[in-house]
């Protein structure tokens, strides 16, 4: 590290539990976000800040004035833009070290797990249970750690998901929940939830990154913003997930 960087993230290297080492193991990860509106803006914003090496943003949507109440990554003539186009500017004045890699695409299949693949971790900032159950699956595929984060209304949860062999997966939690799916759009959110629980993805991936403390592998933090009381619930492996277990339509 130069003496530039060193001055940069010096108030994270004087932590004990991250150090010289832990910003190094930062500087040389490579993490994968999908979705750049409420959650994976502070999550894209705080990872480039924090030192993060390369970070890959896939999102296909482009910015649109109402997406300007919660996702910070955007402003007002980013309107009409891709989402990544915008984010990758923004990212950009925050840390110019940060190589960024954009993605305007819809991954599935193959595409979506080489990209999964070349990952150190990945964070899931999307809305709907198709692409999350897809994301999962390609993290279990590959053992790729996954931060996964959802907020409607004034409610929020995050959880990280290892995909090693015996632990519980994303599908473990909702199994074929898909009919439940729940939009802003159509429900409504707080703007300041969607930060909050970006941040938390962010807070999470580096203790993971890192080895930091100790991450929320196998538990589930709830968030009732309206009450401002937060509960974790233990998460358990479903023996039957579809994705992980007895139940799993993949080899």
């Amino acid at each position: 590290m130069n003496d530039e960087q060193l001055l940069r993230y010096s108030r994270q290297i004087m932590l004990p539990s991250i150090g010289i080492e832990g910003q190094e193991k930062l500087q040389q990860s490579r993490v994968v976000i999908f979705g750049l509106g409420g959650l994976g803006s502070p999550a894209a914003m705080y990872l480039a800040a924090a030192g993060v090496g390369q970070l890959v943003l896939v999102d296909f949507d482009r910015v649109d004035l109402t997406n300007l109440q919660r996702q910070i990554a955007h402003t007002s003539g980013s309107i009409g833009q891709l989402k990544v186009d915008s984010a990758r500017q923004t990212l950009r004045a925050i840390n110019p070290e940060c190589r960024i890699e954009t993605i305007s695409s819809r991954l599935e299949g193959e595409e979506l797990a080489r990209e999964i693949r070349r990952a150190d971790l990945v964070i899931d900032g999307t809305d709907n249970f198709t692409t999350r159950f897809a994301v999962n699956e390609a993290c279990v595929q590959n053992r790729i750690p996954l931060v996964s984060g959802a907020a409607i209304r004034m409610e929020g949860q995050v959880s990280v998901f290892t995909g090693q062999p015996g632990e519980p997966c994303y599908r473990c939690l909702y199994g074929s929940a898909a009919e439940m799916d729940e939009t802003c759009s159509a429900n409504g959110v707080l703007s300041p939830l969607v930060g909050i629980i970006g941040s938390v993805q962010a807070l999470e991936a580096i203790k993971v990154l890192t080895s930091a403390g100790t991450p929320l592998i196998g538990r589930l933090l709830l968030l009732d913003a309206l009450e401002m009381e937060w509960r974790t619930l233990t998460l358990k492996k479903d023996p039957d997930c579809k994705t992980c277990g007895n139940g799993k339509n993949n080899p």
